[in-house]
């Protein structure tokens, strides 16, 4: 996976991502940025969490887990492979490892744990914190190259695989009430969400099924097929909405570009054009 700049300044949903009663469910990775609260499970290959973020659930992760000091999961933590816990981590439930556990200080696990190969006690480097200073130094002076490398290995450790992580950003609240996040937000194929998604920029793929409403400060971009069961609203943006796409409610923007058999089932509020045609996206 490729990053021109901080991969924590995007909300980033993968294609596939379902929102699953209790658990945010992918395929790839999760990375949560610091001083989140999630108040879902997380189930994914590598979940990393930054500083201070809170789980209401418990994790799974097929390959390493990474949890960075003050972070506080309030169930199980089950992990596949690798477990690295900074200072005063707090589970509220067991932690179970397959591989190597690597443990801080006033680290607090309820209901005891195990682990299958070596265990250390130390205080393990901030994880997150460390990874992306380093990435945006290498992206400063330009070294491209390097700091690919440094995703790929610290991330993406296999080279064969195309699913792109899960990214939430910091100071971010995840529920089934609302996404909000105060960056852009990118929301792949094939997803199912439940909540309000609160955005910079919000830009949703195909075939989705968004449970909620969209809000954003700038443009809205829904692809084909997708279902939005709300209402879709930008400040000063403008709204593109693709073939077959339908919004369950009122629409409110600058300009709107609704593609053939797209549908807005409620009002459309638009201080520019309303064009109804081919989008600029079918084009390319």
């Amino acid at each position: 996976m490729a990053f021109s700049r901080d991969p924590l300044d995007e909300l980033v949903v993968p294609d596939g991502t379902e929102a699953k009663e209790v658990d945010l469910v992918t395929d790839g990775d999760v990375l949560v940025g610091g001083r989140s609260t999630i108040e879902f499970g997380i189930r994914g290959r590598n979940v990393l969490l930054g500083e201070n973020v809170e789980v209401d659930g418990a994790i799974e992760a097929e390959g390493d887990c990474r949890l960075d000091m003050w972070c506080d999961i309030d169930d199980d933590v089950l992990v596949g492979q690798d477990a690295y816990l900074g200072e005063r981590v707090h589970i509220n439930g067991e932690l179970k490892v397959a591989g190597d556990l690597d443990i801080g200080d006033d680290v607090d696990i309820e209901e005891g744990f195990e682990a299958n190969g070596w265990i250390v006690i130390r205080n393990p480097m901030p994880t997150i914190v460390f990874l992306f200073v380093y990435l945006k130094h290498l992206l400063l002076i330009g070294e491209d190259d390097a700091a690919q490398q440094l995703i790929s290995e610290m991330v993406d450790e296999d080279e064969e695989a195309e699913t792109e992580p899960l990214v939430i950003p910091g100071n971010a609240t995840v529920n089934d009430d609302a996404w909000r996040v105060s960056t852009p937000a990118r929301i792949g194929s094939d997803c199912r969400l439940h909540g309000n998604v609160r955005a910079e920029t919000i830009d949703v793929g195909a075939d989705c099924n968004i449970f909620g409403s969209l809000r954003a400060r700038g443009d809205v971009y829904v692809g084909n097929g997708t279902r939005i069961h709300g209402d879709l609203t930008t400040r000063d943006g403008d709204v593109v909405l693709e073939k077959d796409a339908r919004v369950l409610g009122d629409v409110s923007c600058d300009t709107l570009d609704i593609a053939p058999r797209a549908e807005v089932d409620g009002t459309i509020r638009a201080d520019g054009e309303i064009t109804m045609g081919t989008t600029e996206r079918d084009l390319e």
